[in-house]
């Protein structure tokens, strides 16, 4: 199984350390190390050789950089322009199907958090056993802990097999960001999980559903094939931007779909708020990264640059990140209503974001 990390995006809620030059999965938000090297570092199962990177050029550099040593720089997949997930991925399929035509994919997304390893691990294998038997395209799904209003869920049916004491279950829909009393009902049926985006299936099957779904990104891929960087630039763009639950998995027959319920441990690390509501411990509740001394501070994240102390008083549902040339500070509650700010901040401090 070749697994094809996504780190091409930019994440603008988590301003000011996510920036347009280094975007959130080059970041150390919940450890030390980057999102995108913790992503490889799950993924120890698997040879070096079989994982791949797919981002853009103006990242190339900090990916290899932050990939040394971890995996093959050949195996960094520059997409030629931001075409949303399906052209990326058609793209990165059809790169793979020049050598490897009979194998198997995993897309994973390198600003996901998955804490349980051992969990994704055995679901990645039956995912792929599945891929390879039955042909099927398959989807690691999660249970909704709370009505996440800023992610897409999907509705599973019936358990339909067994493998290797592992539950597969038939495909039903996807639906998209629920407001809040739909996401609450969501939390109450089992038959609803988050939409995590972890999908396995063969190379050749997923690029015979761009054929028949999508023709024209598809003819365009094939153009590319064998072309030279210069042209291949040149066609990508031209590309519907899509996402690939709009352009394949929406109009795929659901028999051929199959979701693998799975307790990762897993977010979107999207927002500060998620950043909190996974991390928080301790008897404050507080996640905090540099140096802070606080006095009745609780249930607040506080991130500061090295050798700068943060000190607070009082402070309780709060959000502050220092980075030196920039200061956030939020109610928690709030922190994801981010984005009109920062079409503010691209106006009056561009440098900054």
């Amino acid at each position: 199984m070749k697994t094809v990390i996504l780190a091409g995006g930019h994440g603008t809620r988590l301003w000011p350390m996510s920036r347009k030059n280094k975007p959130k999965q080059f970041q150390k938000l919940v450890t030390e190390k980057s999102m995108l090297q913790e992503t490889i570092e799950r993924l120890k199962f698997q040879k070096p050789e079989d994982i791949y990177v797919a981002t853009i050029s103006d990242f190339k550099e900090i990916v290899e950089e932050q990939t040394k040593g971890l995996m093959p720089s050949e195996n960094i997949i520059i997409e030629p322009a931001l075409r949303d997930t399906a052209p990326c991925i058609g793209y990165i399929a059809t790169v793979l199907s020049e050598k490897y035509p009979e194998s198997v994919m995993a897309v994973i997304y390198a600003d996901h958090l998955i804490q349980d390893t051992v969990e994704l691990e055995k679901k990645l294998k039956v995912a792929e056993k599945l891929a390879e038997e039955k042909r099927t395209l398959n989807i690691i799904e999660v249970k909704a802990n709370f009505p996440n209003v800023n992610l897409g869920y999907v509705k599973i049916g019936k358990q339909l097999e067994e493998i290797d004491d592992i539950a597969i279950h038939k495909f039903e829909k996807f639906v998209e960001k629920p407001d809040l009393q739909t996401a609450k009902h969501f939390v109450r049926h089992q038959s609803y999980l988050w939409n995590t985006g972890l999908y396995v299936w063969k190379v050749k099957d997923i690029l015979e559903m761009f054929k028949q779904f999508q023709p024209q990104i598809f003819s365009l891929l094939q153009e590319m094939k064998g072309n030279s960087a210069d042209k291949i630039a040149e066609l990508y763009p031209k590309c519907e931007k899509i996402s690939v639950d709009y352009a394949i998995m929406e109009k795929v027959d659901s028999g051929k779909v199959r979701i693998i319920p799975a307790d990762l441990g897993w977010n979107d690390i999207g927002t500060w708020e998620s950043i909190w509501s996974e991390l928080a411990n301790g008897e404050n509740n507080n996640v905090i990264k540099g140096e802070h001394l606080g006095l009745d501070t609780q249930n607040s994240l506080i991130y500061g640059p090295p050798k700068k102390l943060i000190a607070t008083i009082g402070l309780d549902n709060i959000i502050v990140v220092d980075t030196g040339d920039a200061l956030l500070i939020a109610d928690k509650k709030k922190s994801t209503n981010i984005k009109p700010l920062i079409e503010k901040i691209k106006t009056d401090y561009p440098d900054l974001t």
